[in-house]
């Protein structure tokens, strides 16, 4: 699958086709999103690769930039993410994913929560930069990843 060339910034910005613009990098900044609650899970990179992947399987495929590769979401630990709705921004330089997450913990962190932010600023006028938990962590990562 190719997409189809960037033409104009009307029909960028206001017209009725996919026109992703990818960076320099080939990638292109991805949010992905609860679909039922609107919770933010996580935040990655998709190349064109990836996000012709995810259209074709429905099922989230980001590129993993530390290990140079595509990552389906879920391939190790079960907790896949079924895409029911995807968003561009008004210059197509980013993509929201809304998705259904699967497996028996329902978990998007590779650290065992179900949202990739899972801290936050406890304070945000002071100065000692402190975060507090947010959330209950959902698996252990070590009985779910294994080293290959």
């Amino acid at each position: 699958m190719s997409f189809p060339a960037r033409t104009t910034l009307p029909e960028i910005e206001l017209g009725s086709t996919l026109q992703p613009k990818f960076g320099p990098d080939g990638l292109l900044p991805c949010i992905t999103q609860d679909h039922a609650s609107g919770q933010v899970l996580m935040f990655a990179f998709m190349n064109a690769e990836s996000l012709a992947h995810t259209l074709r399987t429905k099922k989230a495929t980001y590129w993993s930039r530390s290990r140079n590769k595509l990552w389906v979401k879920g391939e190790e630990s079960g907790n896949v993410q079924w895409v029911k709705e995807l968003y561009t921004d008004c210059d197509q330089d980013v993509i929201l994913l809304k998705v259904d997450q699967s497996g028996s913990a329902n978990a998007s962190c590779h650290n065992g929560y179900q949202s990739c932010f899972y801290r936050r600023l406890e304070d945000l006028d002071g100065a000692d930069f402190k975060l507090g938990f947010t959330a209950e962590r959902l698996f252990d990562p070590a009985t779910v990843y294994k080293k290959k």
